[in-house]
């Protein structure tokens, strides 16, 4: 399974402009409710920010992955956006981060979570990618950046 299994272009946004954490977590929201999946926004806000009071997860290097588990969602949803200036998200490196990818899944999907988290750390891990994010300028470049680099990941598991 990739990211773009679950992520489409319709659920990505560039130049984001909100300006704190929790504008910021609330616009994911509402870009991841374009997902029909999604039966009721604010048990996803709810469970959002409650894991979010649990220790930030603006990971470093400029990206944040907030998620959260509920059974709010008929199944695992993300999001992606590309914000147009740094927001402070409380990073556990102590920088603002530019790139957001919102995870919602429900609570018996922990596997797929996991391996999907897993799999985005990888990619976004990377400097290239993420200056190449940042680059980009609408969401289908995005969209085919996060494919291409799923698609490179998938092809070096099966090696």
């Amino acid at each position: 399974m990739k990211l773009t299994d679950y992520l489409r272009p319709e659920y990505i946004e560039t130049g984001i402009a909100e300006q704190t954490k929790e504008a910021l977590i609330d616009r994911m929201i509402r870009i991841a409710a374009r997902n029909p999946k999604m039966q009721n926004i604010e048990e996803v806000r709810t469970a959002i920010l409650e894991r979010e009071k649990i220790l930030s997860t603006g990971v470093g290097n400029s990206w944040a992955v907030p998620h959260a588990k509920t059974n709010a969602v008929d199944s695992l949803i993300l999001a992606f956006g590309v914000t147009a200036e740094p927001v402070d998200f409380h990073s556990l490196d102590g920088n603002p981060v530019r790139l957001i990818l919102l995870m919602v899944r429900r609570e018996c999907e922990t596997r797929l979570g996991l391996s999907l988290l897993s799999r985005a750390s990888k990619i976004l891990n990377s400097e290239t990618v993420r200056n190449a994010l940042l680059q980009a300028k609408n969401r289908k470049e995005v969209y085919d950046i996060l494919s291409a680099e799923a698609h490179v990941f998938e092809e070096s598991l099966a090696r």
